[in-house]
């Protein structure tokens, strides 16, 4: 026969932690406090027999409870009183002894067993007499007080099972006194206070308490990162500090809990997205590898989604201004753990877009981009941008766009530009594809089984089966990622920001958020459908003819309606947008533009040249360079004699018919007084006819440069001068010039002479010189 194995399993180490020392001095206090109720309530229950007896010997009867309401201060002076009255039973004569046998005999409502009366939150009835309710009580006379006993455990017989019991030993009432006088001693004696500690004390207590904490947070974070897997237990134990309670350290240790969550959950996160496994999964038979990877995963995704809630009720309760009950934070700190809770929140939002609750990270984001705090919102923005700019498949972008566009929408068109403004980083470039070209690479498509089984015998079917598997494969292995499916993402993304920026030119025409619109039309305005230009540029116009636009919304407009028509974009303000209008409009569509018209615009930008900054000046004139060889026939503006009859209108709104061909380009001149040399170069570059060759010819670096970028190069923005302004160095005398050597050296020569020769008194005779002179 086989042996019987031991069921009894070794103890687990959670089961030891269950009889720790700690929780063992926890049950021996509540033995020891419930033996100490028990003999309260003996004691008591002894002290109102006493008081009952001495109230039948006074043949005063006397209710055991007070049908009125006695205040419990009242209450306890009394039953001291009574407790210091009551005499004990030895000290009694002995006729009062012989009265309270009798009483015992007859077996009176006075020595009943106090112990079994009724609860006390019965409820009174109001006409019911205090005594008819004791005597309703059922009476047992009182003997020794019960012991308690203990149950053991049972011994098993041939007879059967025995059980057996203890008595519980009781504490002598002289030494429950005893401790009790020792106890109102020690409450009496008033403790010596805490020493308040002075300001530098407590700063080095801080620095003190937080270089532990430090340690601890970088040993959990070390263990974690040396092995993610078998650590993954810690990081719970790591994001348990964000509750940090001791009010010195409190607000510093959740900030540095929180940036070092973040760093390691951006470095042992996976690059895929985990899925809750099915029942299936489940019940099936793995390897211990698997079950290991298993675990990690689950208690990676649980705590990553603690620590994301951790977040964002830190975000609520900087918002909802609320105290926490311990005090540990004050309101002032709410929102320095708001503000690292919120760039935690954007770090994410960038680096982790493929991984889980990815969407509740955007929800959280977007309502913060429009926050009245200008760093809260700037942070976010930045962001929503930087992930624009690096999403490559678009399903992240697509995301972004629709909770921004929902949020737009629900406030009633009342939020930040700078939301809008993030559409500009979006990179739909990449599906701008010709229906010409994809004519041509269409996808392959593979014969159905019909097909097969009509134009081909059994044998081909089978090679055509194989063939076909095999270019499966080789597409999939080649296509990192789906083409037709990145494609339908952005196509769905500029569906929402078409919708979202005609809702606010139709609804919202005086919105501040009409040049991020503008200027976003201006950027995507080669993507819009044919069928929208007709009523897009009848808004634009109406827009302009209102008067309510601003310049650089003006120009936005002019911007937008020519890149509608040429299919370019263009993201820049101010003069940059102008000189990139004047390209689109007149450099790219040179065969709709007239020589009259382009005489007109040359001629205005070089009025406009005389009242600009340099860098302005430089790419106006490197425009009209262009404009010069774009149309040849320009250059008659060089020469002052007038063409054809007509004078020059320079204040007329058409610039086909201000006679441009009447008029010079005299502003030249004076700019080629300027005190930019650059602008002096260009001016006398035109002057000469804008030569590709010669003396006059420009140097490489500005002529192979458009005129945006050399606007951009000579920008101004930075308060300095380009070129740097040469400082004059002065050289160094190496002697002092005094006196007479300032002079020539024959007038010093001659001054010598003179004063050396010895002075004669004659008379002066000034024609006799003279007559010498004549000679």
């Amino acid at each position: 026969m086989k042996a019987r194995r031991n069921k009894k399993q070794v103890p687990s180490f959670r089961k030891l932690l269950k009889t720790s020392k700690v929780k063992l001095e926890n049950k021996l206090k509540n033995k020891q406090f419930k033996q100490q109720s028990t003999l309260k309530k003996y004691r008591k229950e002894q002290r109102k027999l006493r008081q009952a007896v001495k109230d039948a010997v006074s043949k005063k009867p006397m209710p055991l409870e007070d049908p009125k309401k006695i205040r419990p201060g009242k209450r306890i002076e009394r039953e001291e009183e009574e407790e210091e009255e009551a005499l004990p039973l030895d000290m009694m004569d002995a006729d009062d002894l012989q009265l309270m046998r009798d009483l015992g005999q007859r077996a009176s409502f006075l020595t009943r067993d106090l112990s079994s009366s009724e609860p006390v939150h019965v409820k009174k009835r109001k006409h019911e007499r205090v005594i008819d309710k004791y005597e309703k009580i059922p009476r047992t006379l009182q003997t020794a007080p019960e012991k308690e006993l203990i149950h053991l455990l049972p011994i098993k017989d041939k007879s059967g099972i025995i059980p057996q019991t203890r008595e519980k030993p009781v504490i002598d009432s002289k030494q429950d006194e005893e401790e009790e006088e020792e106890l109102e001693l020690e409450e009496e004696i008033i403790e010596d206070p805490i020493r308040e500690l002075t300001l530098e004390e407590h700063l080095i207590e801080r620095r003190k308490k937080l270089q532990e904490k430090k340690m601890h947070i970088a040993a959990l974070a070390s263990a974690i990162l040396s092995d993610p897997e078998s650590n993954i237990k810690k990081l719970k134990e790591l994001r348990s500090m964000l509750m940090e309670q001791d009010p010195d350290v409190a607000v510093t240790v959740r900030k540095l809990v929180v940036i070092s969550l973040l760093e390691l959950f951006k470095d042992i996160t996976p690059s895929y997205k985990i899925r809750p496994l099915t029942e299936a999964e489940k019940s099936t038979k793995i390897r211990k590898e698997t079950q290991k990877l298993r675990e990690f995963e689950e208690g990676l995704v649980s705590q990553y989604k603690f620590y994301l809630e951790n977040l964002e009720q830190m975000v609520k309760d900087w918002k909802q201004r609320k105290l926490k009950k311990s005090n540990v934070v004050s309101l002032k700190a709410y929102k320095g753990l708001a503000e690292v809770a919120v760039r935690s929140l954007c770090e994410l939002l960038v680096a982790l877009p493929h991984f889980n609750f990815h969407n509740n990270i955007i929800v959280l984001i977007v309502p913060l981009m429009n926050d009245v705090s200008k760093s809260v919102s700037e942070m976010c923005c930045e962001a929503v941008k930087k992930l624009f700019k690096q999403d490559k498949l678009g399903q992240a972008s697509l995301g972004v766009i629709k909770v921004i566009s929902g949020f737009v929408k629900g406030r009633n068109y009342e939020v930040r530009p700078e939301m809008l403004k993030t559409f500009l980083c979006l990179r739909i470039k990449e599906i701008e594809v010709k229906k010409d070209t994809e004519d041509i690479n269409k996808p392959k498509k593979f014969m159905t089984f019909k097909e097969k089984r009509k134009t081909l015998s059994r044998m081909q079917r089978k090679w055509k089966k194989a063939e076909e598997k095999l270019e499966r494969e080789l597409l999939e292995a080649e296509a990192s990622e789906s083409t037709e499916k990145k494609l339908k993402v952005h196509t769905e993304t500029l569906n929402i920001v078409f919708v979202t920026y005609f809702r606010i030119l139709k609804k919202a025409q005086r919105s501040p958020l009409l040049p991020a619109v503008l200027e976003g039309l201006a950027k995507f305005a080669h993507l819009i459908n044919v069928e929208f230009f007709d009523d897009l540029l009848v808004v634009l116009h109406n827009l302009i003819e209102s008067g309510d636009l601003s310049y650089q919304e003006s120009l936005h407009c002019v911007q937008t309606a020519f890149h509608i028509l040429s299919g370019q974009g263009a993201t820049n303000e101010g003069v940059e947008i102008l000189l990139q209008c004047l390209d689109v409009m007149l450099t790219k569509r040179r065969k709709q533009v007239s020589q009259q018209r382009a005489l007109a615009f040359i001629k205005r930008l070089c009025t406009l040249a005389l009242h600009v900054l340099p860098d302005s000046s430089i790419g106006i004139l490197a425009t009209n360079r262009i404009l010069m060889h774009t149309f040849p026939k320009t250059d008659l503006l060089l020469d002052n004699e007038s063409q054809g009859s007509g004078v020059f209108l320079p204040e007329l709104d058409e610039p086909e018919y201000c006679n441009a061909q009447n008029t010079a380009l005299w502003e030249l001149h004076a700019l080629r007084r300027h005190y930019h040399p650059t602008v002096q170069s260009f001016a006398a570059h035109l002057i000469a006819g804008a030569p590709s060759e010669g003396s006059q010819a420009l140097k490489p670096d500005l002529s192979r440069r458009s005129a945006a970028e050399l606007f951009q190069t000579y920008s101004m923005g930075a308060m300095t001068f380009n070129p740097p302004v040469q400082s004059s160095s002065s050289k160094k005398k190496s002697e002092v010039l005094q006196g007479d050597l300032f002079l020539n050296e024959d007038l010093n020569q001659l001054i010598k002479r003179h004063c050396g020769e010895v002075p004669t008194h004659l008379p002066l005779d000034f024609a006799k010189y003279l007559k010498t002179s004549l000679r």
